[in-house]
């Protein structure tokens, strides 16, 4: 199968929507991501998408079992996140025994496990941090910036990489369109 973006996972039950609060202590909000904006401008689908993925995150820490409050989420709560996550996930990732493994197109059906896209992880976790800061967190308390995060997405990738015949190189940025015209114009006579 292929990876999906984020917009398929379910967004948890929200019915207590007054009370986003986790706990008297936590000074972070949970349910306003984004700058302030006129009422003609509406939101892009990254804000958007943040938002949702803000509040999803919000609502996870609220129904966390004991409920757990922004300030002491760690980025070992963000990983327990990451794998709660994989259940929705639309990503056939196969197993070494798999006859299929490093395949990226396997001809038939195989029983192995759905999984969240690393692609889509990634960019989950880069919205999340982006509404963590936006909603007053301080950048070197980020739960989605700690190395145990980068680390756990480096190895998804690694994994998904072999499993499924993909490689994740990094995109080459296009050079703007104006540069490159400069430097195709012949130099001006006289010029050595």
């Amino acid at each position: 199968m292929t990876s999906h973006s984020m917009d398929s996972i379910p967004e948890m039950d929200s019915s207590n929507s007054e009370n986003n609060s986790f706990n008297n202590t936590t000074v972070i909000s949970v349910t306003t991501v984004g700058s302030p904006s006129s009422s003609s401008t509406t939101p892009s689908r990254y804000e958007n998408q943040k938002r949702r993925d803000w509040n999803t995150f919000g609502q996870y820490l609220k129904n966390h079992r004991p409920p757990l409050a922004l300030s002491r989420c760690s980025g070992a709560h963000v990983l327990e996140f990451l794998r709660y996550l994989d259940q929705f996930g639309k990503t056939k990732v196969h197993t070494p025994i798999c006859p299929f493994y490093g395949h990226p197109n396997p001809p038939a059906p195989c029983p192995c496990p759905l999984r969240q896209a690393w692609g889509s992880l990634d960019a989950l976790i880069g919205r999340l941090r982006a509404a963590y800061e936006e909603n007053g967190g301080k950048p070197e308390a980020n739960p989605f910036g700690a190395r145990a995060v980068r680390l756990y997405l480096r190895e998804v990738r690694d994994l998904q990489s072999k499993a499924r015949g993909i490689s994740y190189e990094k995109k080459k940025r296009k050079r703007p369109q104006l540069q490159q015209q400069i430097q195709a114009l012949p130099p001006p006579p006289g010029a050595a």
